[in-house]
């Protein structure tokens, strides 16, 4: 499957085969003398995979990123990857092609530069735009006459007019004639590898018609649906709408799960007999809260803009405390278990299986975990952890945990289920007094206990 081609404006030199994925040919630099076809400007969670599907497709990548470590945690291979990107990684290195950098300014050699940095909220929950703010006022000043610069990271709406259009205008650039702006907000599930980098859809919203134009030629080297609206704003706004659809099913299904088990049904079985519906439906099942930095931060960077606009967003507000108080609610049916069994949580040994946000990755980002695991520990619980794929887990105050090799070895009191890995071996649980299955996928166990 070809991706669609897009009229491009005559500043931009593009040559397209479009035959199949792998003949495309896009030629960005001829024009501009330019010797990278893109650039990243972070190398995270999405701006590493997003580097090697282009390099993937040929392009000539140049990834920057501020952290050394991080670079040299790349070059060494010890980044967490799906195994379909860790192999495009191995491939990449070994190529001239493929060149890592800490020097911003080399992002002048690149014909488009992407933005793919995180954008976190702070402890009160409020947008922390520092990094954002950073990376765009260092390819603002590196850019050149001729770039397409993409900013993928999500944020609020009129970020990309703020932080890009804005700036490179007061530096002399005319917007959409010798430079190009547009969002495209990234699309990465970490963990899944039922989708293709390639094959996930990608919203295009450029500042000008000719913005738009030239960032879906740009994108199009790799991806192969590419879906055009008519403002940066717009784009920004479907990101922020994606992952606020999320958090609000994600709170109505924790919800469902705590009527369920008052009426004593199973909240799993009922989700399962409800996605059997082929329309008006779709399933997400409750759990001990959300972590990485979508569902938890995204809602937050609108709720935050609406209220200079004193504008009520009851839903949403309600979603994010929801949210924001299941950890905790999760600390109470772990005392609630306990005394069931005739135990106090004084001195109770718990045991937290998996600490990832989610199954399949080693990221720990605003993990529930984390807030559980303090919440236990500040009631006199002795609290370990075990997780194949995190090695340390930090807490708040600078504390580190270390993964228990042996889980079977703790003699734990109760077994809180958090996090179930493809990996992680759960046979042991049937010999485990106590379980509280936060994950809702071992409810066949007798001794277990439903969140």
């Amino acid at each position: 499957m070809s991706a669609e081609i897009f009229e491009v404006p005559p500043d931009v030199t593009i040559q397209l085969e479009a035959d199949s994925q792998q003949s495309r040919v896009i030629n960005l630099r001829s024009a501009g003398g330019f010797r990278f076809d893109v650039a990243f400007v972070g190398l995270g969670y999405v701006g590493l995979p997003t580097a090697l599907a282009f390099h993937a497709a040929r392009r000539q990548v140049l990834g920057f990123d501020v952290s050394s470590e991080r670079l040299a945690a790349i070059e060494a291979g010890r980044v967490d990857l799906l195994d379909s990107d860790r192999e495009r990684l191995h491939r990449a290195l070994g190529e001239d092609d493929f060149t890592l950098t800490d020097d911003v300014g080399s992002l002048a050699e690149a014909q488009a530069v992407i933005i793919a940095v995180p954008t976190p909220v702070d402890e009160y929950q409020l947008p922390d735009l520092a990094i954002l703010r950073s990376a765009c006022a260092s390819v603002v000043a590196n850019a050149v006459q001729g770039q397409i610069i993409i900013l993928t990271s999500t944020s609020y709406v009129g970020s990309t007019q703020e932080m890009l259009v804005a700036p490179l205008a007061a530096r002399g650039f005319t917007i959409g004639e010798d430079i190009h702006v547009a969002f495209s907000p990234e699309r990465i599930d970490p963990g899944n590898d039922r989708h293709a980098h390639e094959d996930v859809a990608r919203v295009v919203g450029g500042a000008t018609p000719g913005c738009a134009r030239a960032a879906m030629a740009a994108l199009g080297a790799y991806v192969v649906n590419l879906f055009p609206v008519s403002s940066t704003e717009v784009a920004e706004m479907t990101k922020l709408f994606e992952n606020t659809f999320r958090a609000v099913n994600i709170a109505l299904a924790n919800e469902l799960a705590q009527i369920s088990r008052a009426l004593k049904i199973d909240v799993a079985e009922v989700m399962t007999a409800a996605a059997t519906k082929p329309f008006g439906f779709m399933a997400f099942m409750p759990g001990p809260g959300v972590g990485g930095h979508c569902i938890p931060c995204d809602p937050h960077y609108l709720l935050w803009q609406l209220r200079r606009k004193r504008l009520a967003t009851p839903i949403i507000e309600q979603t994010m405390q929801s949210i924001a108080s299941r950890p905790l609610r999760v600390v109470d049916r772990v005392i609630e278990v306990l005394s069931l069994a005739g135990r106090g949580i004084n001195e109770a040994r718990v045991l937290v299986l998996g600490v990832a946000y989610k199954p399949d990755v080693q990221d720990v980002r605003e993990s529930p975990a984390v807030e559980i695991i303090t919440g236990l520990r500040a009631l006199g619980a002795i609290v370990d952890f075990h997780d194949p794929l995190v090695e340390v887990l930090r807490l708040p105050g600078g504390e580190s945990m270390k993964s228990v090799a042996d889980p079977r070895q703790c003699e734990a009191d109760l077994v809180l289920v958090h996090t179930l890995h493809q990996c992680l071996d759960v046979s042991w649980l049937e010999d485990t007094p106590l379980i509280l299955d936060t994950s809702y996928r071992l409810r066949e166990l007798p001794q277990c206990f439903a969140l």
